[in-house]
């Protein structure tokens, strides 16, 4: 789907003059003394945060941004709990998030329910008799689906929204789960294909070991056709715009009027996101026995339902997707459970009431102002760049000016009007229902204006992202919090947190693919022919490092995969750290805690990625994750940054050591 890039990032920055006293921001419990910081910068600042904040059962990742997303998690169970505790009046929001919180609580009523509430959907997928009923049954499902249907941005018309289609249907998710041939891929490979016997027998299904081989011989087909993650990267070879009469001609397995009948779906043309993949799909429809086929669905159905049917099946479905793939001993406790299904079910409608309690507006606006300061210091880093000339100077200077900045929460909420929630029904019902009430939003928005004043992430979301089709940069107010921003810390500590990723998240707009979206968010190329290929051996050097990086014994980065997220780590550090000096010129920062300001700055950097990992984590994420691993965005990042050898006074003695002309320089 569109890419949208994401990071972490937080609230407003005080200035150096403020009358008050300040602190540094730097919890020296976080650091680990021990370590010769020019050697391991990462555990030097991180070490003793790590220490005091091991992994538990329930994680396979705990890191900064995970502790200030447990702060968050209990902020709204309060507020839900709140709302649940009342009676509410039938069609008002507050009935909707009392009656989906409290059916999520319910394990007794879905235990006593068992499979019951898939039924139906089981049932339909058995009594398909004919291959002819299978673009209707495609169409009208909610379980199953060989390809996915969503809605956004025309890349080069970005003005306009078209349908689009995405790559879907095999459970793993990732392309190389099917074929790489490492131990740790055959163990996961292997656990799959038991995982779907065990699941099929939970459901009253005969020989689930044959079951299981159908499945994972028909999702390996899919995957072969497929994409990988670096490919999908490419915003130009994942638009293929067409007519509807052309899409028929591509995939004539699938009877398209019948398909997009069934979704409702009325319009013109499509973009085939990955066309091998769709045809490869249809191919799979006029060619697979049709029992096999309902085999793949019936699995994709239980496979979708699992985490909200009986505990028992929940639990079979966490030993595989919780244990096996991502080294979790527990799943988390229901109430966090029931949290995560309200917001993924009323996002915005729980975000109104957190930001009346937990967002105030003046802190929107001093955001508002944080952020044009590091607009600023990224049209001086610009200007800076001697490799461009000044052609594509003035065109970055004219994307720059045209960034649209949503700080917060949206200006105009959601109308959940009709979405039904009806406690009578199951959990899973409601869910359903849900899901569709999503979709048919979705869609709704076929061959209409985009409306740049829609968000996609909630109020309450521990994150940001940058999306190129409206060139736009979003920060949520759940992000908006410490260690991303202390009010009551110096400039030192806030520009090395929230202004690094608040420049971040504006490097993405100029990263190896924001950089191929204009002003406008058209895919179009803006660059001379001869700056685009120094822009682009520039970013080769940034792979090439990155897929040296041992991540794990035998285990190397995938630096085509993190590209993207390392450019905007590279220059959030240079934009963020030159608004620094800019905003100390004048009032320079002291020595404080036994560290310079501009010492202070990196550590407050590398504290945002302080964290613990599982070694099975680390191989799910090295494989799927367009982020470098934490410990590798502070050790991998910083050693290009000049001002930080300077501060740390890092010399060619050090591990971490780059010679100046192998250093990556870009923005």
């Amino acid at each position: 789907m569109k890419t949208k890039h994401v990071f972490l990032i937080a609230l407003t920055i005080m200035t150096a003059s403020c009358s008050k006293q300040q602190t540094t921001g730097i919890d020296l419990q976080n650091l680990d003394t021990t370590v010769i910081a020019q050697n391991d910068f990462y555990r030097y600042a991180c070490g003793g945060w790590m220490e005091r904040n091991p992994l538990t059962a329930e994680y396979s990742r705990f890191g900064s941004f995970d502790k200030l997303a447990e702060n968050n998690r209990k902020q709204l169970n309060e507020l839900i709990e709140g709302i649940a505790a009342k009676p509410q009046r039938q069609g008002t929001l507050g009935q909707k998030i009392a009656d989906i919180y409290n059916l999520a609580m319910d394990t007794t009523r879905r235990n006593a329910e068992g499979i019951e509430p898939l039924r139906e959907s089981l049932d339909a997928i058995a009594a398909i008799s004919d291959r002819s009923q299978l673009s209707l049954a495609l169409g009208k499902s909610m379980d199953y689906a060989l390809w996915a249907m969503y809605v956004d941005a025309d890349e080069l018309n970005s003005s306009m929204n078209i349908l689009k289609t995405y790559q879907a249907g095999f459970g793993l998710g990732e392309k190389e789960y099917y074929f790489d041939e490492d131990e740790n891929t055959l163990k996961i490979r292997n656990a799959y294909q038991q995982h779907i016997a065990r699941m099929f027998g939970l459901f009253g299904y005969a020989d689930g070991d044959a079951l299981a081989q159908t499945v994972m011989r028909l999702e390996t087909r899919l995957a072969g056709a497929a994409k990988t993650n670096v490919e999908l990267r490419d915003p130009m070879a994942n638009y293929n715009k067409m007519s509807i009469a052309d899409l028929k001609t591509l995939v004539p397995e699938v009877d398209w009027d019948v398909f997009l009948g069934a979704m409702n779906i009325h319009t013109d043309s499509v973009s085939v996101g990955q066309v091998k993949h769709l045809q490869e799909a249809g191919r799979m429809l006029a060619e697979e026995p049709l029992e096999d086929l309902k085999t793949l669905f019936a699995w994709q159905t239980i496979n979708g339902a699992a985490a909200y049917l009986s505990d028992e099946i929940y639990m079979a479905n966490f030993d595989f997707y919780g244990k096996v793939l991502s080294g979790k001993e527990e799943p988390s406790p229901l109430w966090k459970r029931a949290v995560s299904t309200v917001n993924g079910t009323l996002g915005e409608a729980v975000g109104q009431v957190y930001v009346k309690k937990y967002f105030p507006p003046k802190a929107k606006a001093r955001m508002v102002q944080l952020v044009k300061n590091l607009q600023t210091a990224l049209g001086e880093r610009i200007d800076e760049q001697d490799w461009m000339s000044d052609t594509t100077k003035q065109q970055a200077h004219e994307k720059l000016a045209t960034f649209y900045v949503k700080i917060g929460y949206p200006d105009k909420w959601r109308d959940y009007s009709d979405l039904q929630i009806d406690k009578a029904e199951s959990y899973y019902a409601n869910l359903q229902r849900a899901a569709k009430f999503e979709q048919e939003y979705s869609l709704s928005f076929i061959d209409k204006p985009v409306d740049r004043d829609k968000w996609y992430m909630t109020p309450q979301t521990v994150n940001a992202y940058y999306n190129p089709s409206t060139n736009e940069i979003c920060f949520p107010a759940g992000i908006l919090q410490y260690p991303f921003f202390d009010m009551n810390a110096d400039d030192a500590f806030n520009y090395g947190a929230i202004g690094v990723v608040i420049g971040h998240e504006m490097t993405h707009g100029f990263d190896d693919q924001g950089a191929q979206f204009d002003k406008d968010g058209n895919l179009h190329n803006w660059w001379t022919e001869e700056d685009k290929k120094k822009f682009e051996a520039r970013t080769r050097v940034m792979a090439a490092f990155f897929d040296k990086i041992e991540v794990a014994p035998g285990v190397y980065g995938n630096g085509e995969l993190t590209l993207g997220e390392n450019i905007a780590d590279h220059g959030g550090l240079n934009i963020s750290f030159q608004a620094f000096r800019n905003a100390t010129q004048k009032h320079p920062l002291q020595v404080r805690d036994g560290f310079t300001p501009e010492q202070r700055f990196f550590l407050a950097y590398a504290n945002l990625w302080a964290g613990n990992i599982r070694p099975e984590q680390i191989l799910v994420q090295t494989k799927s994750d367009p982020h470098s691993l934490g410990r590798w965005r502070v050790n991998g990042a910083l050693p290009h940054i000049n001002a930080w050898y300077e501060a740390w006074n890092v010399t060619p003695e050090s591990p971490l050591y780059v010679a100046p002309e192998d250093r990556v320089s870009i923005w």
